[in-house]
């Protein structure tokens, strides 16, 4: 039987955002600068042999705000809260991936001051697709009541795992758990393959806690096979950026956005940030 109240809730986002993006020119969301924070994922910096902090100080000098660090660096959290205190770059999720025990990620978010943790669901395709689903809501759950004590958000991406190819799996989802501190987190890129990314954001509305960006090529796809639709640079691909600006913009969403691309030096990081301004209407 149908939840009236979820049915109503995602009529009423669904046709807000709908009318909201049919009024707004796309020419009107080209300056996203006051709703979107710029982040990159902290392993994608190559530099290693440098300290935690100086890299925190090369990347602030990128442009960035933010990064996202992944739960395999949990044993340098001491040296992570001092770049943050010392720089004033933020530490604002932790990468957790598949990893079961959310509680523990939780709790390092919370030592470095990150709000957020990022969960993959993953689809085990040896059995029915509701078991692995019914799983990841158990995992989900059991990480909640560490999630609300620390104030950081458990989030689940959309990755190539065959759990959600539209936003209506992710909606379903999360709305099925409904807890203030668990929501989606949208990769822009990752849906290119099956759908439109500019429309997830309709669908999923305010249930978006972070953003992850990268590029996708239908051309490559098609040619080259189908990982090289990741291959090209951010604003080189098949995305119309225009459209996500304005998707972005009709759902009110301000927060953080982090890249997930290949990596490099700090004239890569540079070159990074520069290509997120142009797409996402920064500086």
């Amino acid at each position: 039987m149908i939840d009236r109240r979820r049915l109503l809730r995602s009529s009423l986002v669904l046709g807000s955002a709908s009318l909201a993006a049919a009024r707004l020119p796309l020419h009107a969301a080209d300056d996203l600068s006051g709703h979107l924070k710029k982040a990159v994922i902290f392993s994608m910096f190559t530099e290693k042999d440098l300290s935690i902090l100086d890299r925190f100080k090369i990347l602030k000098d990128c442009g960035f705000e933010g990064v996202e660090v992944r739960i395999n660096e949990k044993d340098e959290r001491r040296a992570f809260r001092e770049a943050v205190d010392k720089t004033g770059l933020v530490a604002h999720g932790v990468m957790n991936a598949s990893e079961p025990d959310l509680e523990e990620a939780v709790s390092f978010a919370s030592d470095i001051g990150a709000t957020s943790i990022l969960y993959v669901g993953r689809y085990d395709r040896k059995r029915p697709l509701m078991e692995s689903w019914r799983e990841a809501q158990e995992t989900v759950r059991r990480g909640l009541p560490a999630a609300e004590r620390h104030g950081v958000k458990i989030l689940i991406e959309n990755v190539w795992a065959g759990f959600f190819f539209s936003p209506l799996d992710m909606e379903r989802f999360v709305d099925e758990i409904d807890h203030p501190f668990f929501g989606a987190y949208y990769d822009i890129g990752n849906n290119a393959r099956w759908g439109v990314p500019e429309h997830w954001f309709e669908i999923l509305g305010d249930r978006i806690g972070r953003l992850h960006i990268k590029e996708w090529d239908e051309r490559k796809h098609l040619e080259e096979g189908l990982r090289a639709g990741f291959s090209s640079e951010i604003g080189d691909g098949t995305i119309d950026w225009a459209a996500v600006r304005a998707g972005i913009a009709a759902i009110d969403y301000r927060g953080w956005i982090s890249a997930e691309v290949r990596g490099g030096d700090r004239t890569r990081m540079a070159e990074i940030s520069e290509r997120m301004d142009r797409v996402l209407g920064l500086g």
